[in-house]
């Protein structure tokens, strides 16, 4: 967890057009990045993702094992999603699901999955369409820049490698074009960092690059997996600033995927909180920070340091125990090891997704701190 102290919850040339999306545009400020030659779609309520009902498997010497258990959510234009949790609870397993790019010959999907974006089921897609879809549609950031990064190639070819695949731009363009990314993610002297190797730039402008690349072809949906992990304080401030300034000049749809609470206060618009592979809540970001009702939600708020609270040599509060093995999931609630308000009933059932009237989604038996006027929700 993060050692920072609590959070409070915030009241060129461009690439081709992609399918579903209308046609160019030359008026002046048609395109959030300086050179770029389309439109882009006028922000819409409908969701521009939509992940339904997903299910991840991994086949293996002892048979196949689930890692994402029925998992759905929505992700609108301009919108920050969270998704939050311990180390294997699923989050990675999930974006990477959504961009095809776990092992086919290991992977199954079930039956009843889909992710649709833009109204294509992406599970269907061969992979000469996800290719186009990759870094042109939905782009991601991955977790470590030193070990995403081709160590023998230079930033700028990098860089550049997108803009060939997916747009028609020379090489002069596509230079061009990547020095005007890496002058919009706040490099300094871009004309001669484009020249140089990863291992001669700092983790922050390694960051800074892959953000650069992500959004180059300017996506709709960007898939941050822990975007500031090994990064000091301040360079974690800088980072989630950029994403925050970005998302709003370019109207992308944001999925951040984060154990660090903090990090979600200060950038997300909803949050889902995962475990064991499954969702255990989900809502609006100050109504989870402010009135968690899953016990699991609860206890990773209370095990952050609170800014001025007075400990008296009392330790932080922590959650016993570890995130179960897929293999050995317990009967009943998935958390109910870890729980301290466990009940007979948590034993025997697990609790089914239930959405509550005010649209806050809760997988517990016993929810927590359930407004007095609402009653309980059906099931998701």
């Amino acid at each position: 967890m993060s050692d920072a102290p609590a959070p409070t919850p915030p009241s060129s040339e461009s690439a081709s057009p992609r399918p579903g999306a209308p046609p160019s545009g030359d008026a002046p400020g048609s395109s959030a990045v300086s050179g770029s030659g389309h439109a882009r779609p006028p922000r819409t309520l409908e969701p521009i993702l939509q992940v339904r009902h997903l299910t991840t498997r991994f086949r293996t010497d002892r048979g196949l094992v689930t890692a994402v258990d029925d998992v759905s959510f929505d992700v609108k234009p301009g919108e920050t999603l969270g998704i939050v949790g311990e180390s294997g609870c699923g989050k990675t397993v999930t974006s990477k699901s959504i961009m095809r790019l776990l092992p086919d010959h290991v992977t199954r999907y079930g039956e009843a999955s889909e992710i649709l974006y833009r109204g294509r089921n992406l599970l269907k897609a061969g992979q000469r369409e996800m290719r186009q879809v990759r870094g042109n549609g939905i782009a991601m950031i991955f977790q470590e820049p030193m070990t995403s990064l081709n160590p023998v190639f230079t930033v700028g070819w990098q860089l550049e490698e997108a803009l060939k695949y997916h747009t028609s731009l020379g090489r002069r363009d596509r230079r061009r074009r990547a020095i005007e990314m890496l002058k919009l993610v706040e490099i300094p002297n871009p004309e001669q960092r484009i020249d140089e190797y990863p291992h001669q730039l700092s983790g922050g402008m390694r960051q800074r690059v892959m953000i650069a690349i992500a959004l180059c072809c300017e996506p709709d949906i960007l898939i941050a997996d822990e975007p500031t992990t090994a990064l000091d304080v301040t360079i974690q401030a800088q980072i989630l600033d950029l994403m925050n300034q970005l998302k709003e000049r370019l109207d992308t749809a944001i999925i951040l995927i984060t154990h660090d609470l903090g990090v979600v206060a200060q950038v997300c618009d909803r949050v889902q909180v995962m475990y064991a592979g499954r969702v255990i809540e989900s809502g609006d970001v100050m109504e989870i920070f402010h009135r968690p009702r899953h016990p699991y939600t609860t206890a990773l708020l209370e095990s952050i340091p609170k800014r001025g609270a007075r400990q008296h040599g009392a330790r932080l509060p922590t959650i016993p125990g570890i995130v179960p093995s897929l293999w050995e999931l317990p009967e009943g609630c998935r958390f109910q090891e870890r729980c301290p308000y466990k009940q007979q009933a948590c034993v025997d059932e697990e609790p089914e997704l239930v959405t509550d009237p005010d649209g806050h989604a809760r997988r517990c038996h016993f929810p927590l701190n359930m407004p007095a006027d609402l009653t309980v929700g059906g099931t998701s």
